[in-house]
């Protein structure tokens, strides 16, 4: 039987299968994408592409025939959208007799205040649901989101912020992908739930430890959420995308994604990799140092 992972031309999807080529077999490993010509390249090496559309139900219940392990790596786009598309995939692997679900959630997907956070309520009680075995790898926060702000500031700008004292558990995808690839490879992860989570930090020590890898002084502009939504217009953000980050603010300072979690060094026998260390990691990823 094959583990399957969807989305997996993306940028967190195809780190968590170049990590599950290291510890799988590849003949055991398949991918669900949209548009197969984008996986060629895992195609070549020996991975079973198939074809699935969360907009079109009937794919994913082809795409994940014959797979025991799945993992639904949770799209993009408004709530109501990501919801349904959910839902078909969960229903789509129950239809298919999948016998494993691991889930890419969100930090205290139960309890959470973040606007993000009913997509991922619903998604985990869908699974609960289907009375399959599952795991909920609750990812705290992408550090790669802050790539905007990063170069606003090694361009001389301050890091805007309505954030106040509000503590992010900021991670690299590379961290997140390990401990995914860790639970689909290994056994005993049947119906469990991981929180993984960095040190939780505020804005100002995450940008403590930018002006440190960049060796660059940067001014912080603390600011109230209309100010934060005029300035974040005024650089170019589409208007349709303001509400989003606006509201992504407010969660942070209310405390949404300040958890305190040991689960990735549970998963990777490590804690996630130190701040600094990330930063530059992920600079030199996007060419910016």
């Amino acid at each position: 039987m094959k583990t399957l992972v969807t989305g997996a031309t993306g940028k967190l999807g195809s780190k968590i299968i170049n990590f599950l080529m290291e510890e799988v077999p590849t003949e055991q490993l398949a991918v669900s994408v949209r548009d197969p010509a984008k996986a060629e390249g895992l195609k070549n090496k020996g991975v079973d592409v198939r074809q699935g559309d969360f907009d079109q139900p009937e794919t994913l219940t082809t795409a994940f025939k014959n797979i025991d392990k799945i993992l639904i790596i949770s799209t993009t786009g408004d709530n109501e959208t990501r919801i349904r598309q959910h839902k078909n995939a969960v229903q789509a692997a129950e239809e298919a007799g999948v016998n494993f679900i691991a889930y890419t959630s969100l930090a205290d997907a139960e309890n959470s205040s973040l606007f993000l956070a009913p997509v991922h309520r619903k998604t985990e009680k869908a699974i609960k649901e289907t009375g399959i075995p599952y795991s909920f790898l609750r990812n705290n926060w992408y550090l790669r989101n802050e790539i905007p702000s990063i170069k606003a500031a090694m361009a001389g700008q301050p890091w805007v912020t309505a954030a106040e004292d509000g503590k992010v558990g900021w991670a690299l995808q590379k961290d997140y992908a390990a401990a995914a690839a860790k639970v689909l490879s290994e056994s005993g992860h049947e119906n469990t739930i991981y929180e993984l989570s960095a040190q939780p930090l505020t804005q100002s020590e995450l940008v403590s430890a930018v002006e440190e890898v960049i060796d660059q002084e940067i001014p912080i502009k603390k600011v109230s959420d209309e100010e934060y939504k005029q300035i974040m217009k005024e650089s170019g953000m589409p208007e349709s995308a303001l509400p989003m980050v606006v509201a992504i603010q407010k969660g942070i300072r209310d405390g949404a994604l300040n958890v305190e979690s040991d689960d990735f060094e549970k998963l990777l026998g490590r804690p996630a990799t130190p701040i600094k260390k990330s930063l530059k990691e992920l600079l030199q990823e996007v060419d910016l140092i």
